[in-house]
């Protein structure tokens, strides 16, 4: 997502296991098996840059499904993934796996989300930072088995975006990572979360996705960021939401063919920035009314996801401060966006 960030910036059903925490003296802890996640569900991001819990935010919020934001490499040559690219948070640090638990626990999950803003301009996104397509393939199975997860993100923006190399390997790898899942009995969903305009992908976004066929990938989800078009026009942000994610469903057929209408939209989801998204003059608002519009449109066509960012700006806190990674920026009730979003699940 787009803002600067400080520091980097399923069912109970299934089998326990116990997964090492990978520090000295740790005592292993109980991970339920990979489950499929509802086929729509709410699941906004949560910043991890933050000490707090998921538990606690998804018991508070009501939104029991949460897209983790961040991992990305130690480095700009680095193939090591890490929360927020912090080297005391890598994956066999063993982060979160307890506040996992509990959440499933609850009846939610998570959805751990590759890139974001920060490591997509400054090289730290994993398909830009490592070179070998094996390693990226190890680094994902790693965070898959470490956590045992069913879903992955993948948050491509900035240069990202314009880096073709990076774009290559992280789809061959992708490829490579979903035959894996398939040898070895493993649900694996792969959602791309793109930039878009007010009417559908970029040429950019476009491109992600033609070289993600080109290698053999099957395109699960494309979830398109529904804000900061900075186009100095877009207002009505419900409206411009609803015509983005139709310029997607049109554009579909061009590179995933033979499909019906319910499948693709079956393969679209959508991000709101809820309240005041970063385009300075603060003309972009995503109120609770266009989150509504956007909840009914996205039952009516059965889309896949509904996501925001973040969890963490639901909340009045800061009225007309736009783009805060704690606040909306407008008057509301803490939690009224996620309040809304919620029914989409299931």
């Amino acid at each position: 997502m787009r803002p600067r960030r400080p520091a980097r910036v399923g069912a109970l059903a299934g089998t326990l296991i116990s997964i090492a925490l990978g520090m000295a003296g740790a005592s292993p802890l109980p991970v339920i098996a990979a489950t499929a996640l509802p086929n729509h569900v709410y699941s906004p991001y949560f910043e991890t840059w933050t000490s707090d819990s998921l538990a606690t935010i998804a018991s508070q919020s009501g939104a029991k499904y949460l897209t983790l934001a961040f991992l990305e490499t130690l480095g700009k040559s680095s193939c090591t993934l890490a929360w927020n690219g912090v080297s005391s948070q890598t994956v066999t640090s063993g982060r979160y796996l307890s506040d996992i638990a509990a959440l499933r626990a609850s009846g939610g999950d998570v959805i751990p989300s590759f890139g974001g803003w920060s490591a997509d301009q400054g090289g730290t996104e994993i398909g830009d930072s490592c070179k070998d397509v094996n390693q990226i393939v190890a680094a994902y199975e790693q965070v898959i088995t470490t956590y045992e997860v069913a879903r992955l993100d993948l948050d491509i923006e900035g240069r990202s975006l314009t880096r073709t190399d990076g774009i290559d390997r992280r789809n061959k790898a992708i490829k490579l990572l979903q035959d894996w899942a398939t040898a070895n009995g493993r649900p694996l969903t792969i959602s791309y979360t793109l930039p878009t305009s007010a009417t559908g992908l970029e040429t950019s976004g476009k491109a992600v996705l033609e070289n993600a066929v080109a290698n053999g990938v099957r395109i699960d989800i494309v979830q398109p960021m529904v804000f900061d078009y900075y186009d100095r026009t877009t207002t009505d942000m419900g409206t411009a939401a609803i015509n983005a994610v139709t310029g997607l469903r049109n554009y579909l057929p061009g590179v995933v063919p033979n499909k019906t209408d319910a499948q693709y939209w079956s393969m679209i989801g959508l991000t709101i920035m809820n309240g005041i998204d970063d385009y300075p003059r603060k003309t972009e608002v995503t109120t609770l009314a266009h989150t509504q519009q956007i909840l009914a449109f996205a039952q009516s066509k059965g889309m896949s996801v509904l996501s925001m960012w973040a969890i963490q700006r639901d909340n009045g806190g800061c009225p007309r401060n736009g783009g805060a990674n704690d606040c909306s920026g407008i008057v509301q009730n803490t939690w009224d966006f996620s309040h809304i979003l919620e029914p989409f699940t299931g």
